[in-house]
């Protein structure tokens, strides 16, 4: 995170939220940690920088992985992340939009937004179910974490 440091906070929250892996799970706990106080903007800039690279993965990631494919690390690359994305999102699989909300809104490593945008690619999910269903996981996981967030900012004080 030492790259946002000379950052303002609220940008570097929109920021840390757009990407994989720390999505809104490290962005609303490193507001706090940079001082910020209102839970409310952190929430929004978290919610809003976690939704940013969620249209640009569901409409390019096609076209992208049928001209990529033609690399050999691309290929490999592409049979890792889907594979990989198959493997955890059995609950998509099984209820579809309900799963897909669900996969998207529990904090958990490897789960969120772009693993959720990438799995309703991949199990061709269409955009109106696929871009709700992810709004509205990045909404409750938002509010999951605010919640924790702020239960051991208490516990600390």
């Amino acid at each position: 995170m030492e790259y946002f440091e000379h950052l303002p906070p609220p940008l570097a929250v929109f920021l840390v939220a757009m990407l994989p892996v720390f999505e809104l799970r490290g962005a609303i706990p490193a507001g706090y940690a940079m001082g910020m106080t209102n839970p409310y903007l952190i929430y929004a800039l978290a919610v809003l920088g976690n939704f940013v690279p969620v249209l640009p993965i569901l409409l390019l990631l096609g076209p992208a992985e049928k001209h990529l494919r033609r690399f050999r690390t691309m290929d490999r690359f592409f049979d890792w992340l889907f594979k990989r994305t198959v493997s955890r999102s059995n609950v998509i699989k099984r209820y579809e939009s309900l799963g897909l909300i669900l996969f998207v809104a529990i904090p958990l490593p490897m789960t969120g937004a772009w693993t959720g945008s990438v799995a309703a690619y991949l199990f061709k999910l269409p955009l109106r179910m696929a871009i709700p269903c992810i709004i509205l996981g990045i909404l409750i996981a938002g509010v999951v974490v605010s919640l924790v967030s702020q239960g051991v900012i208490q516990l600390w004080n």
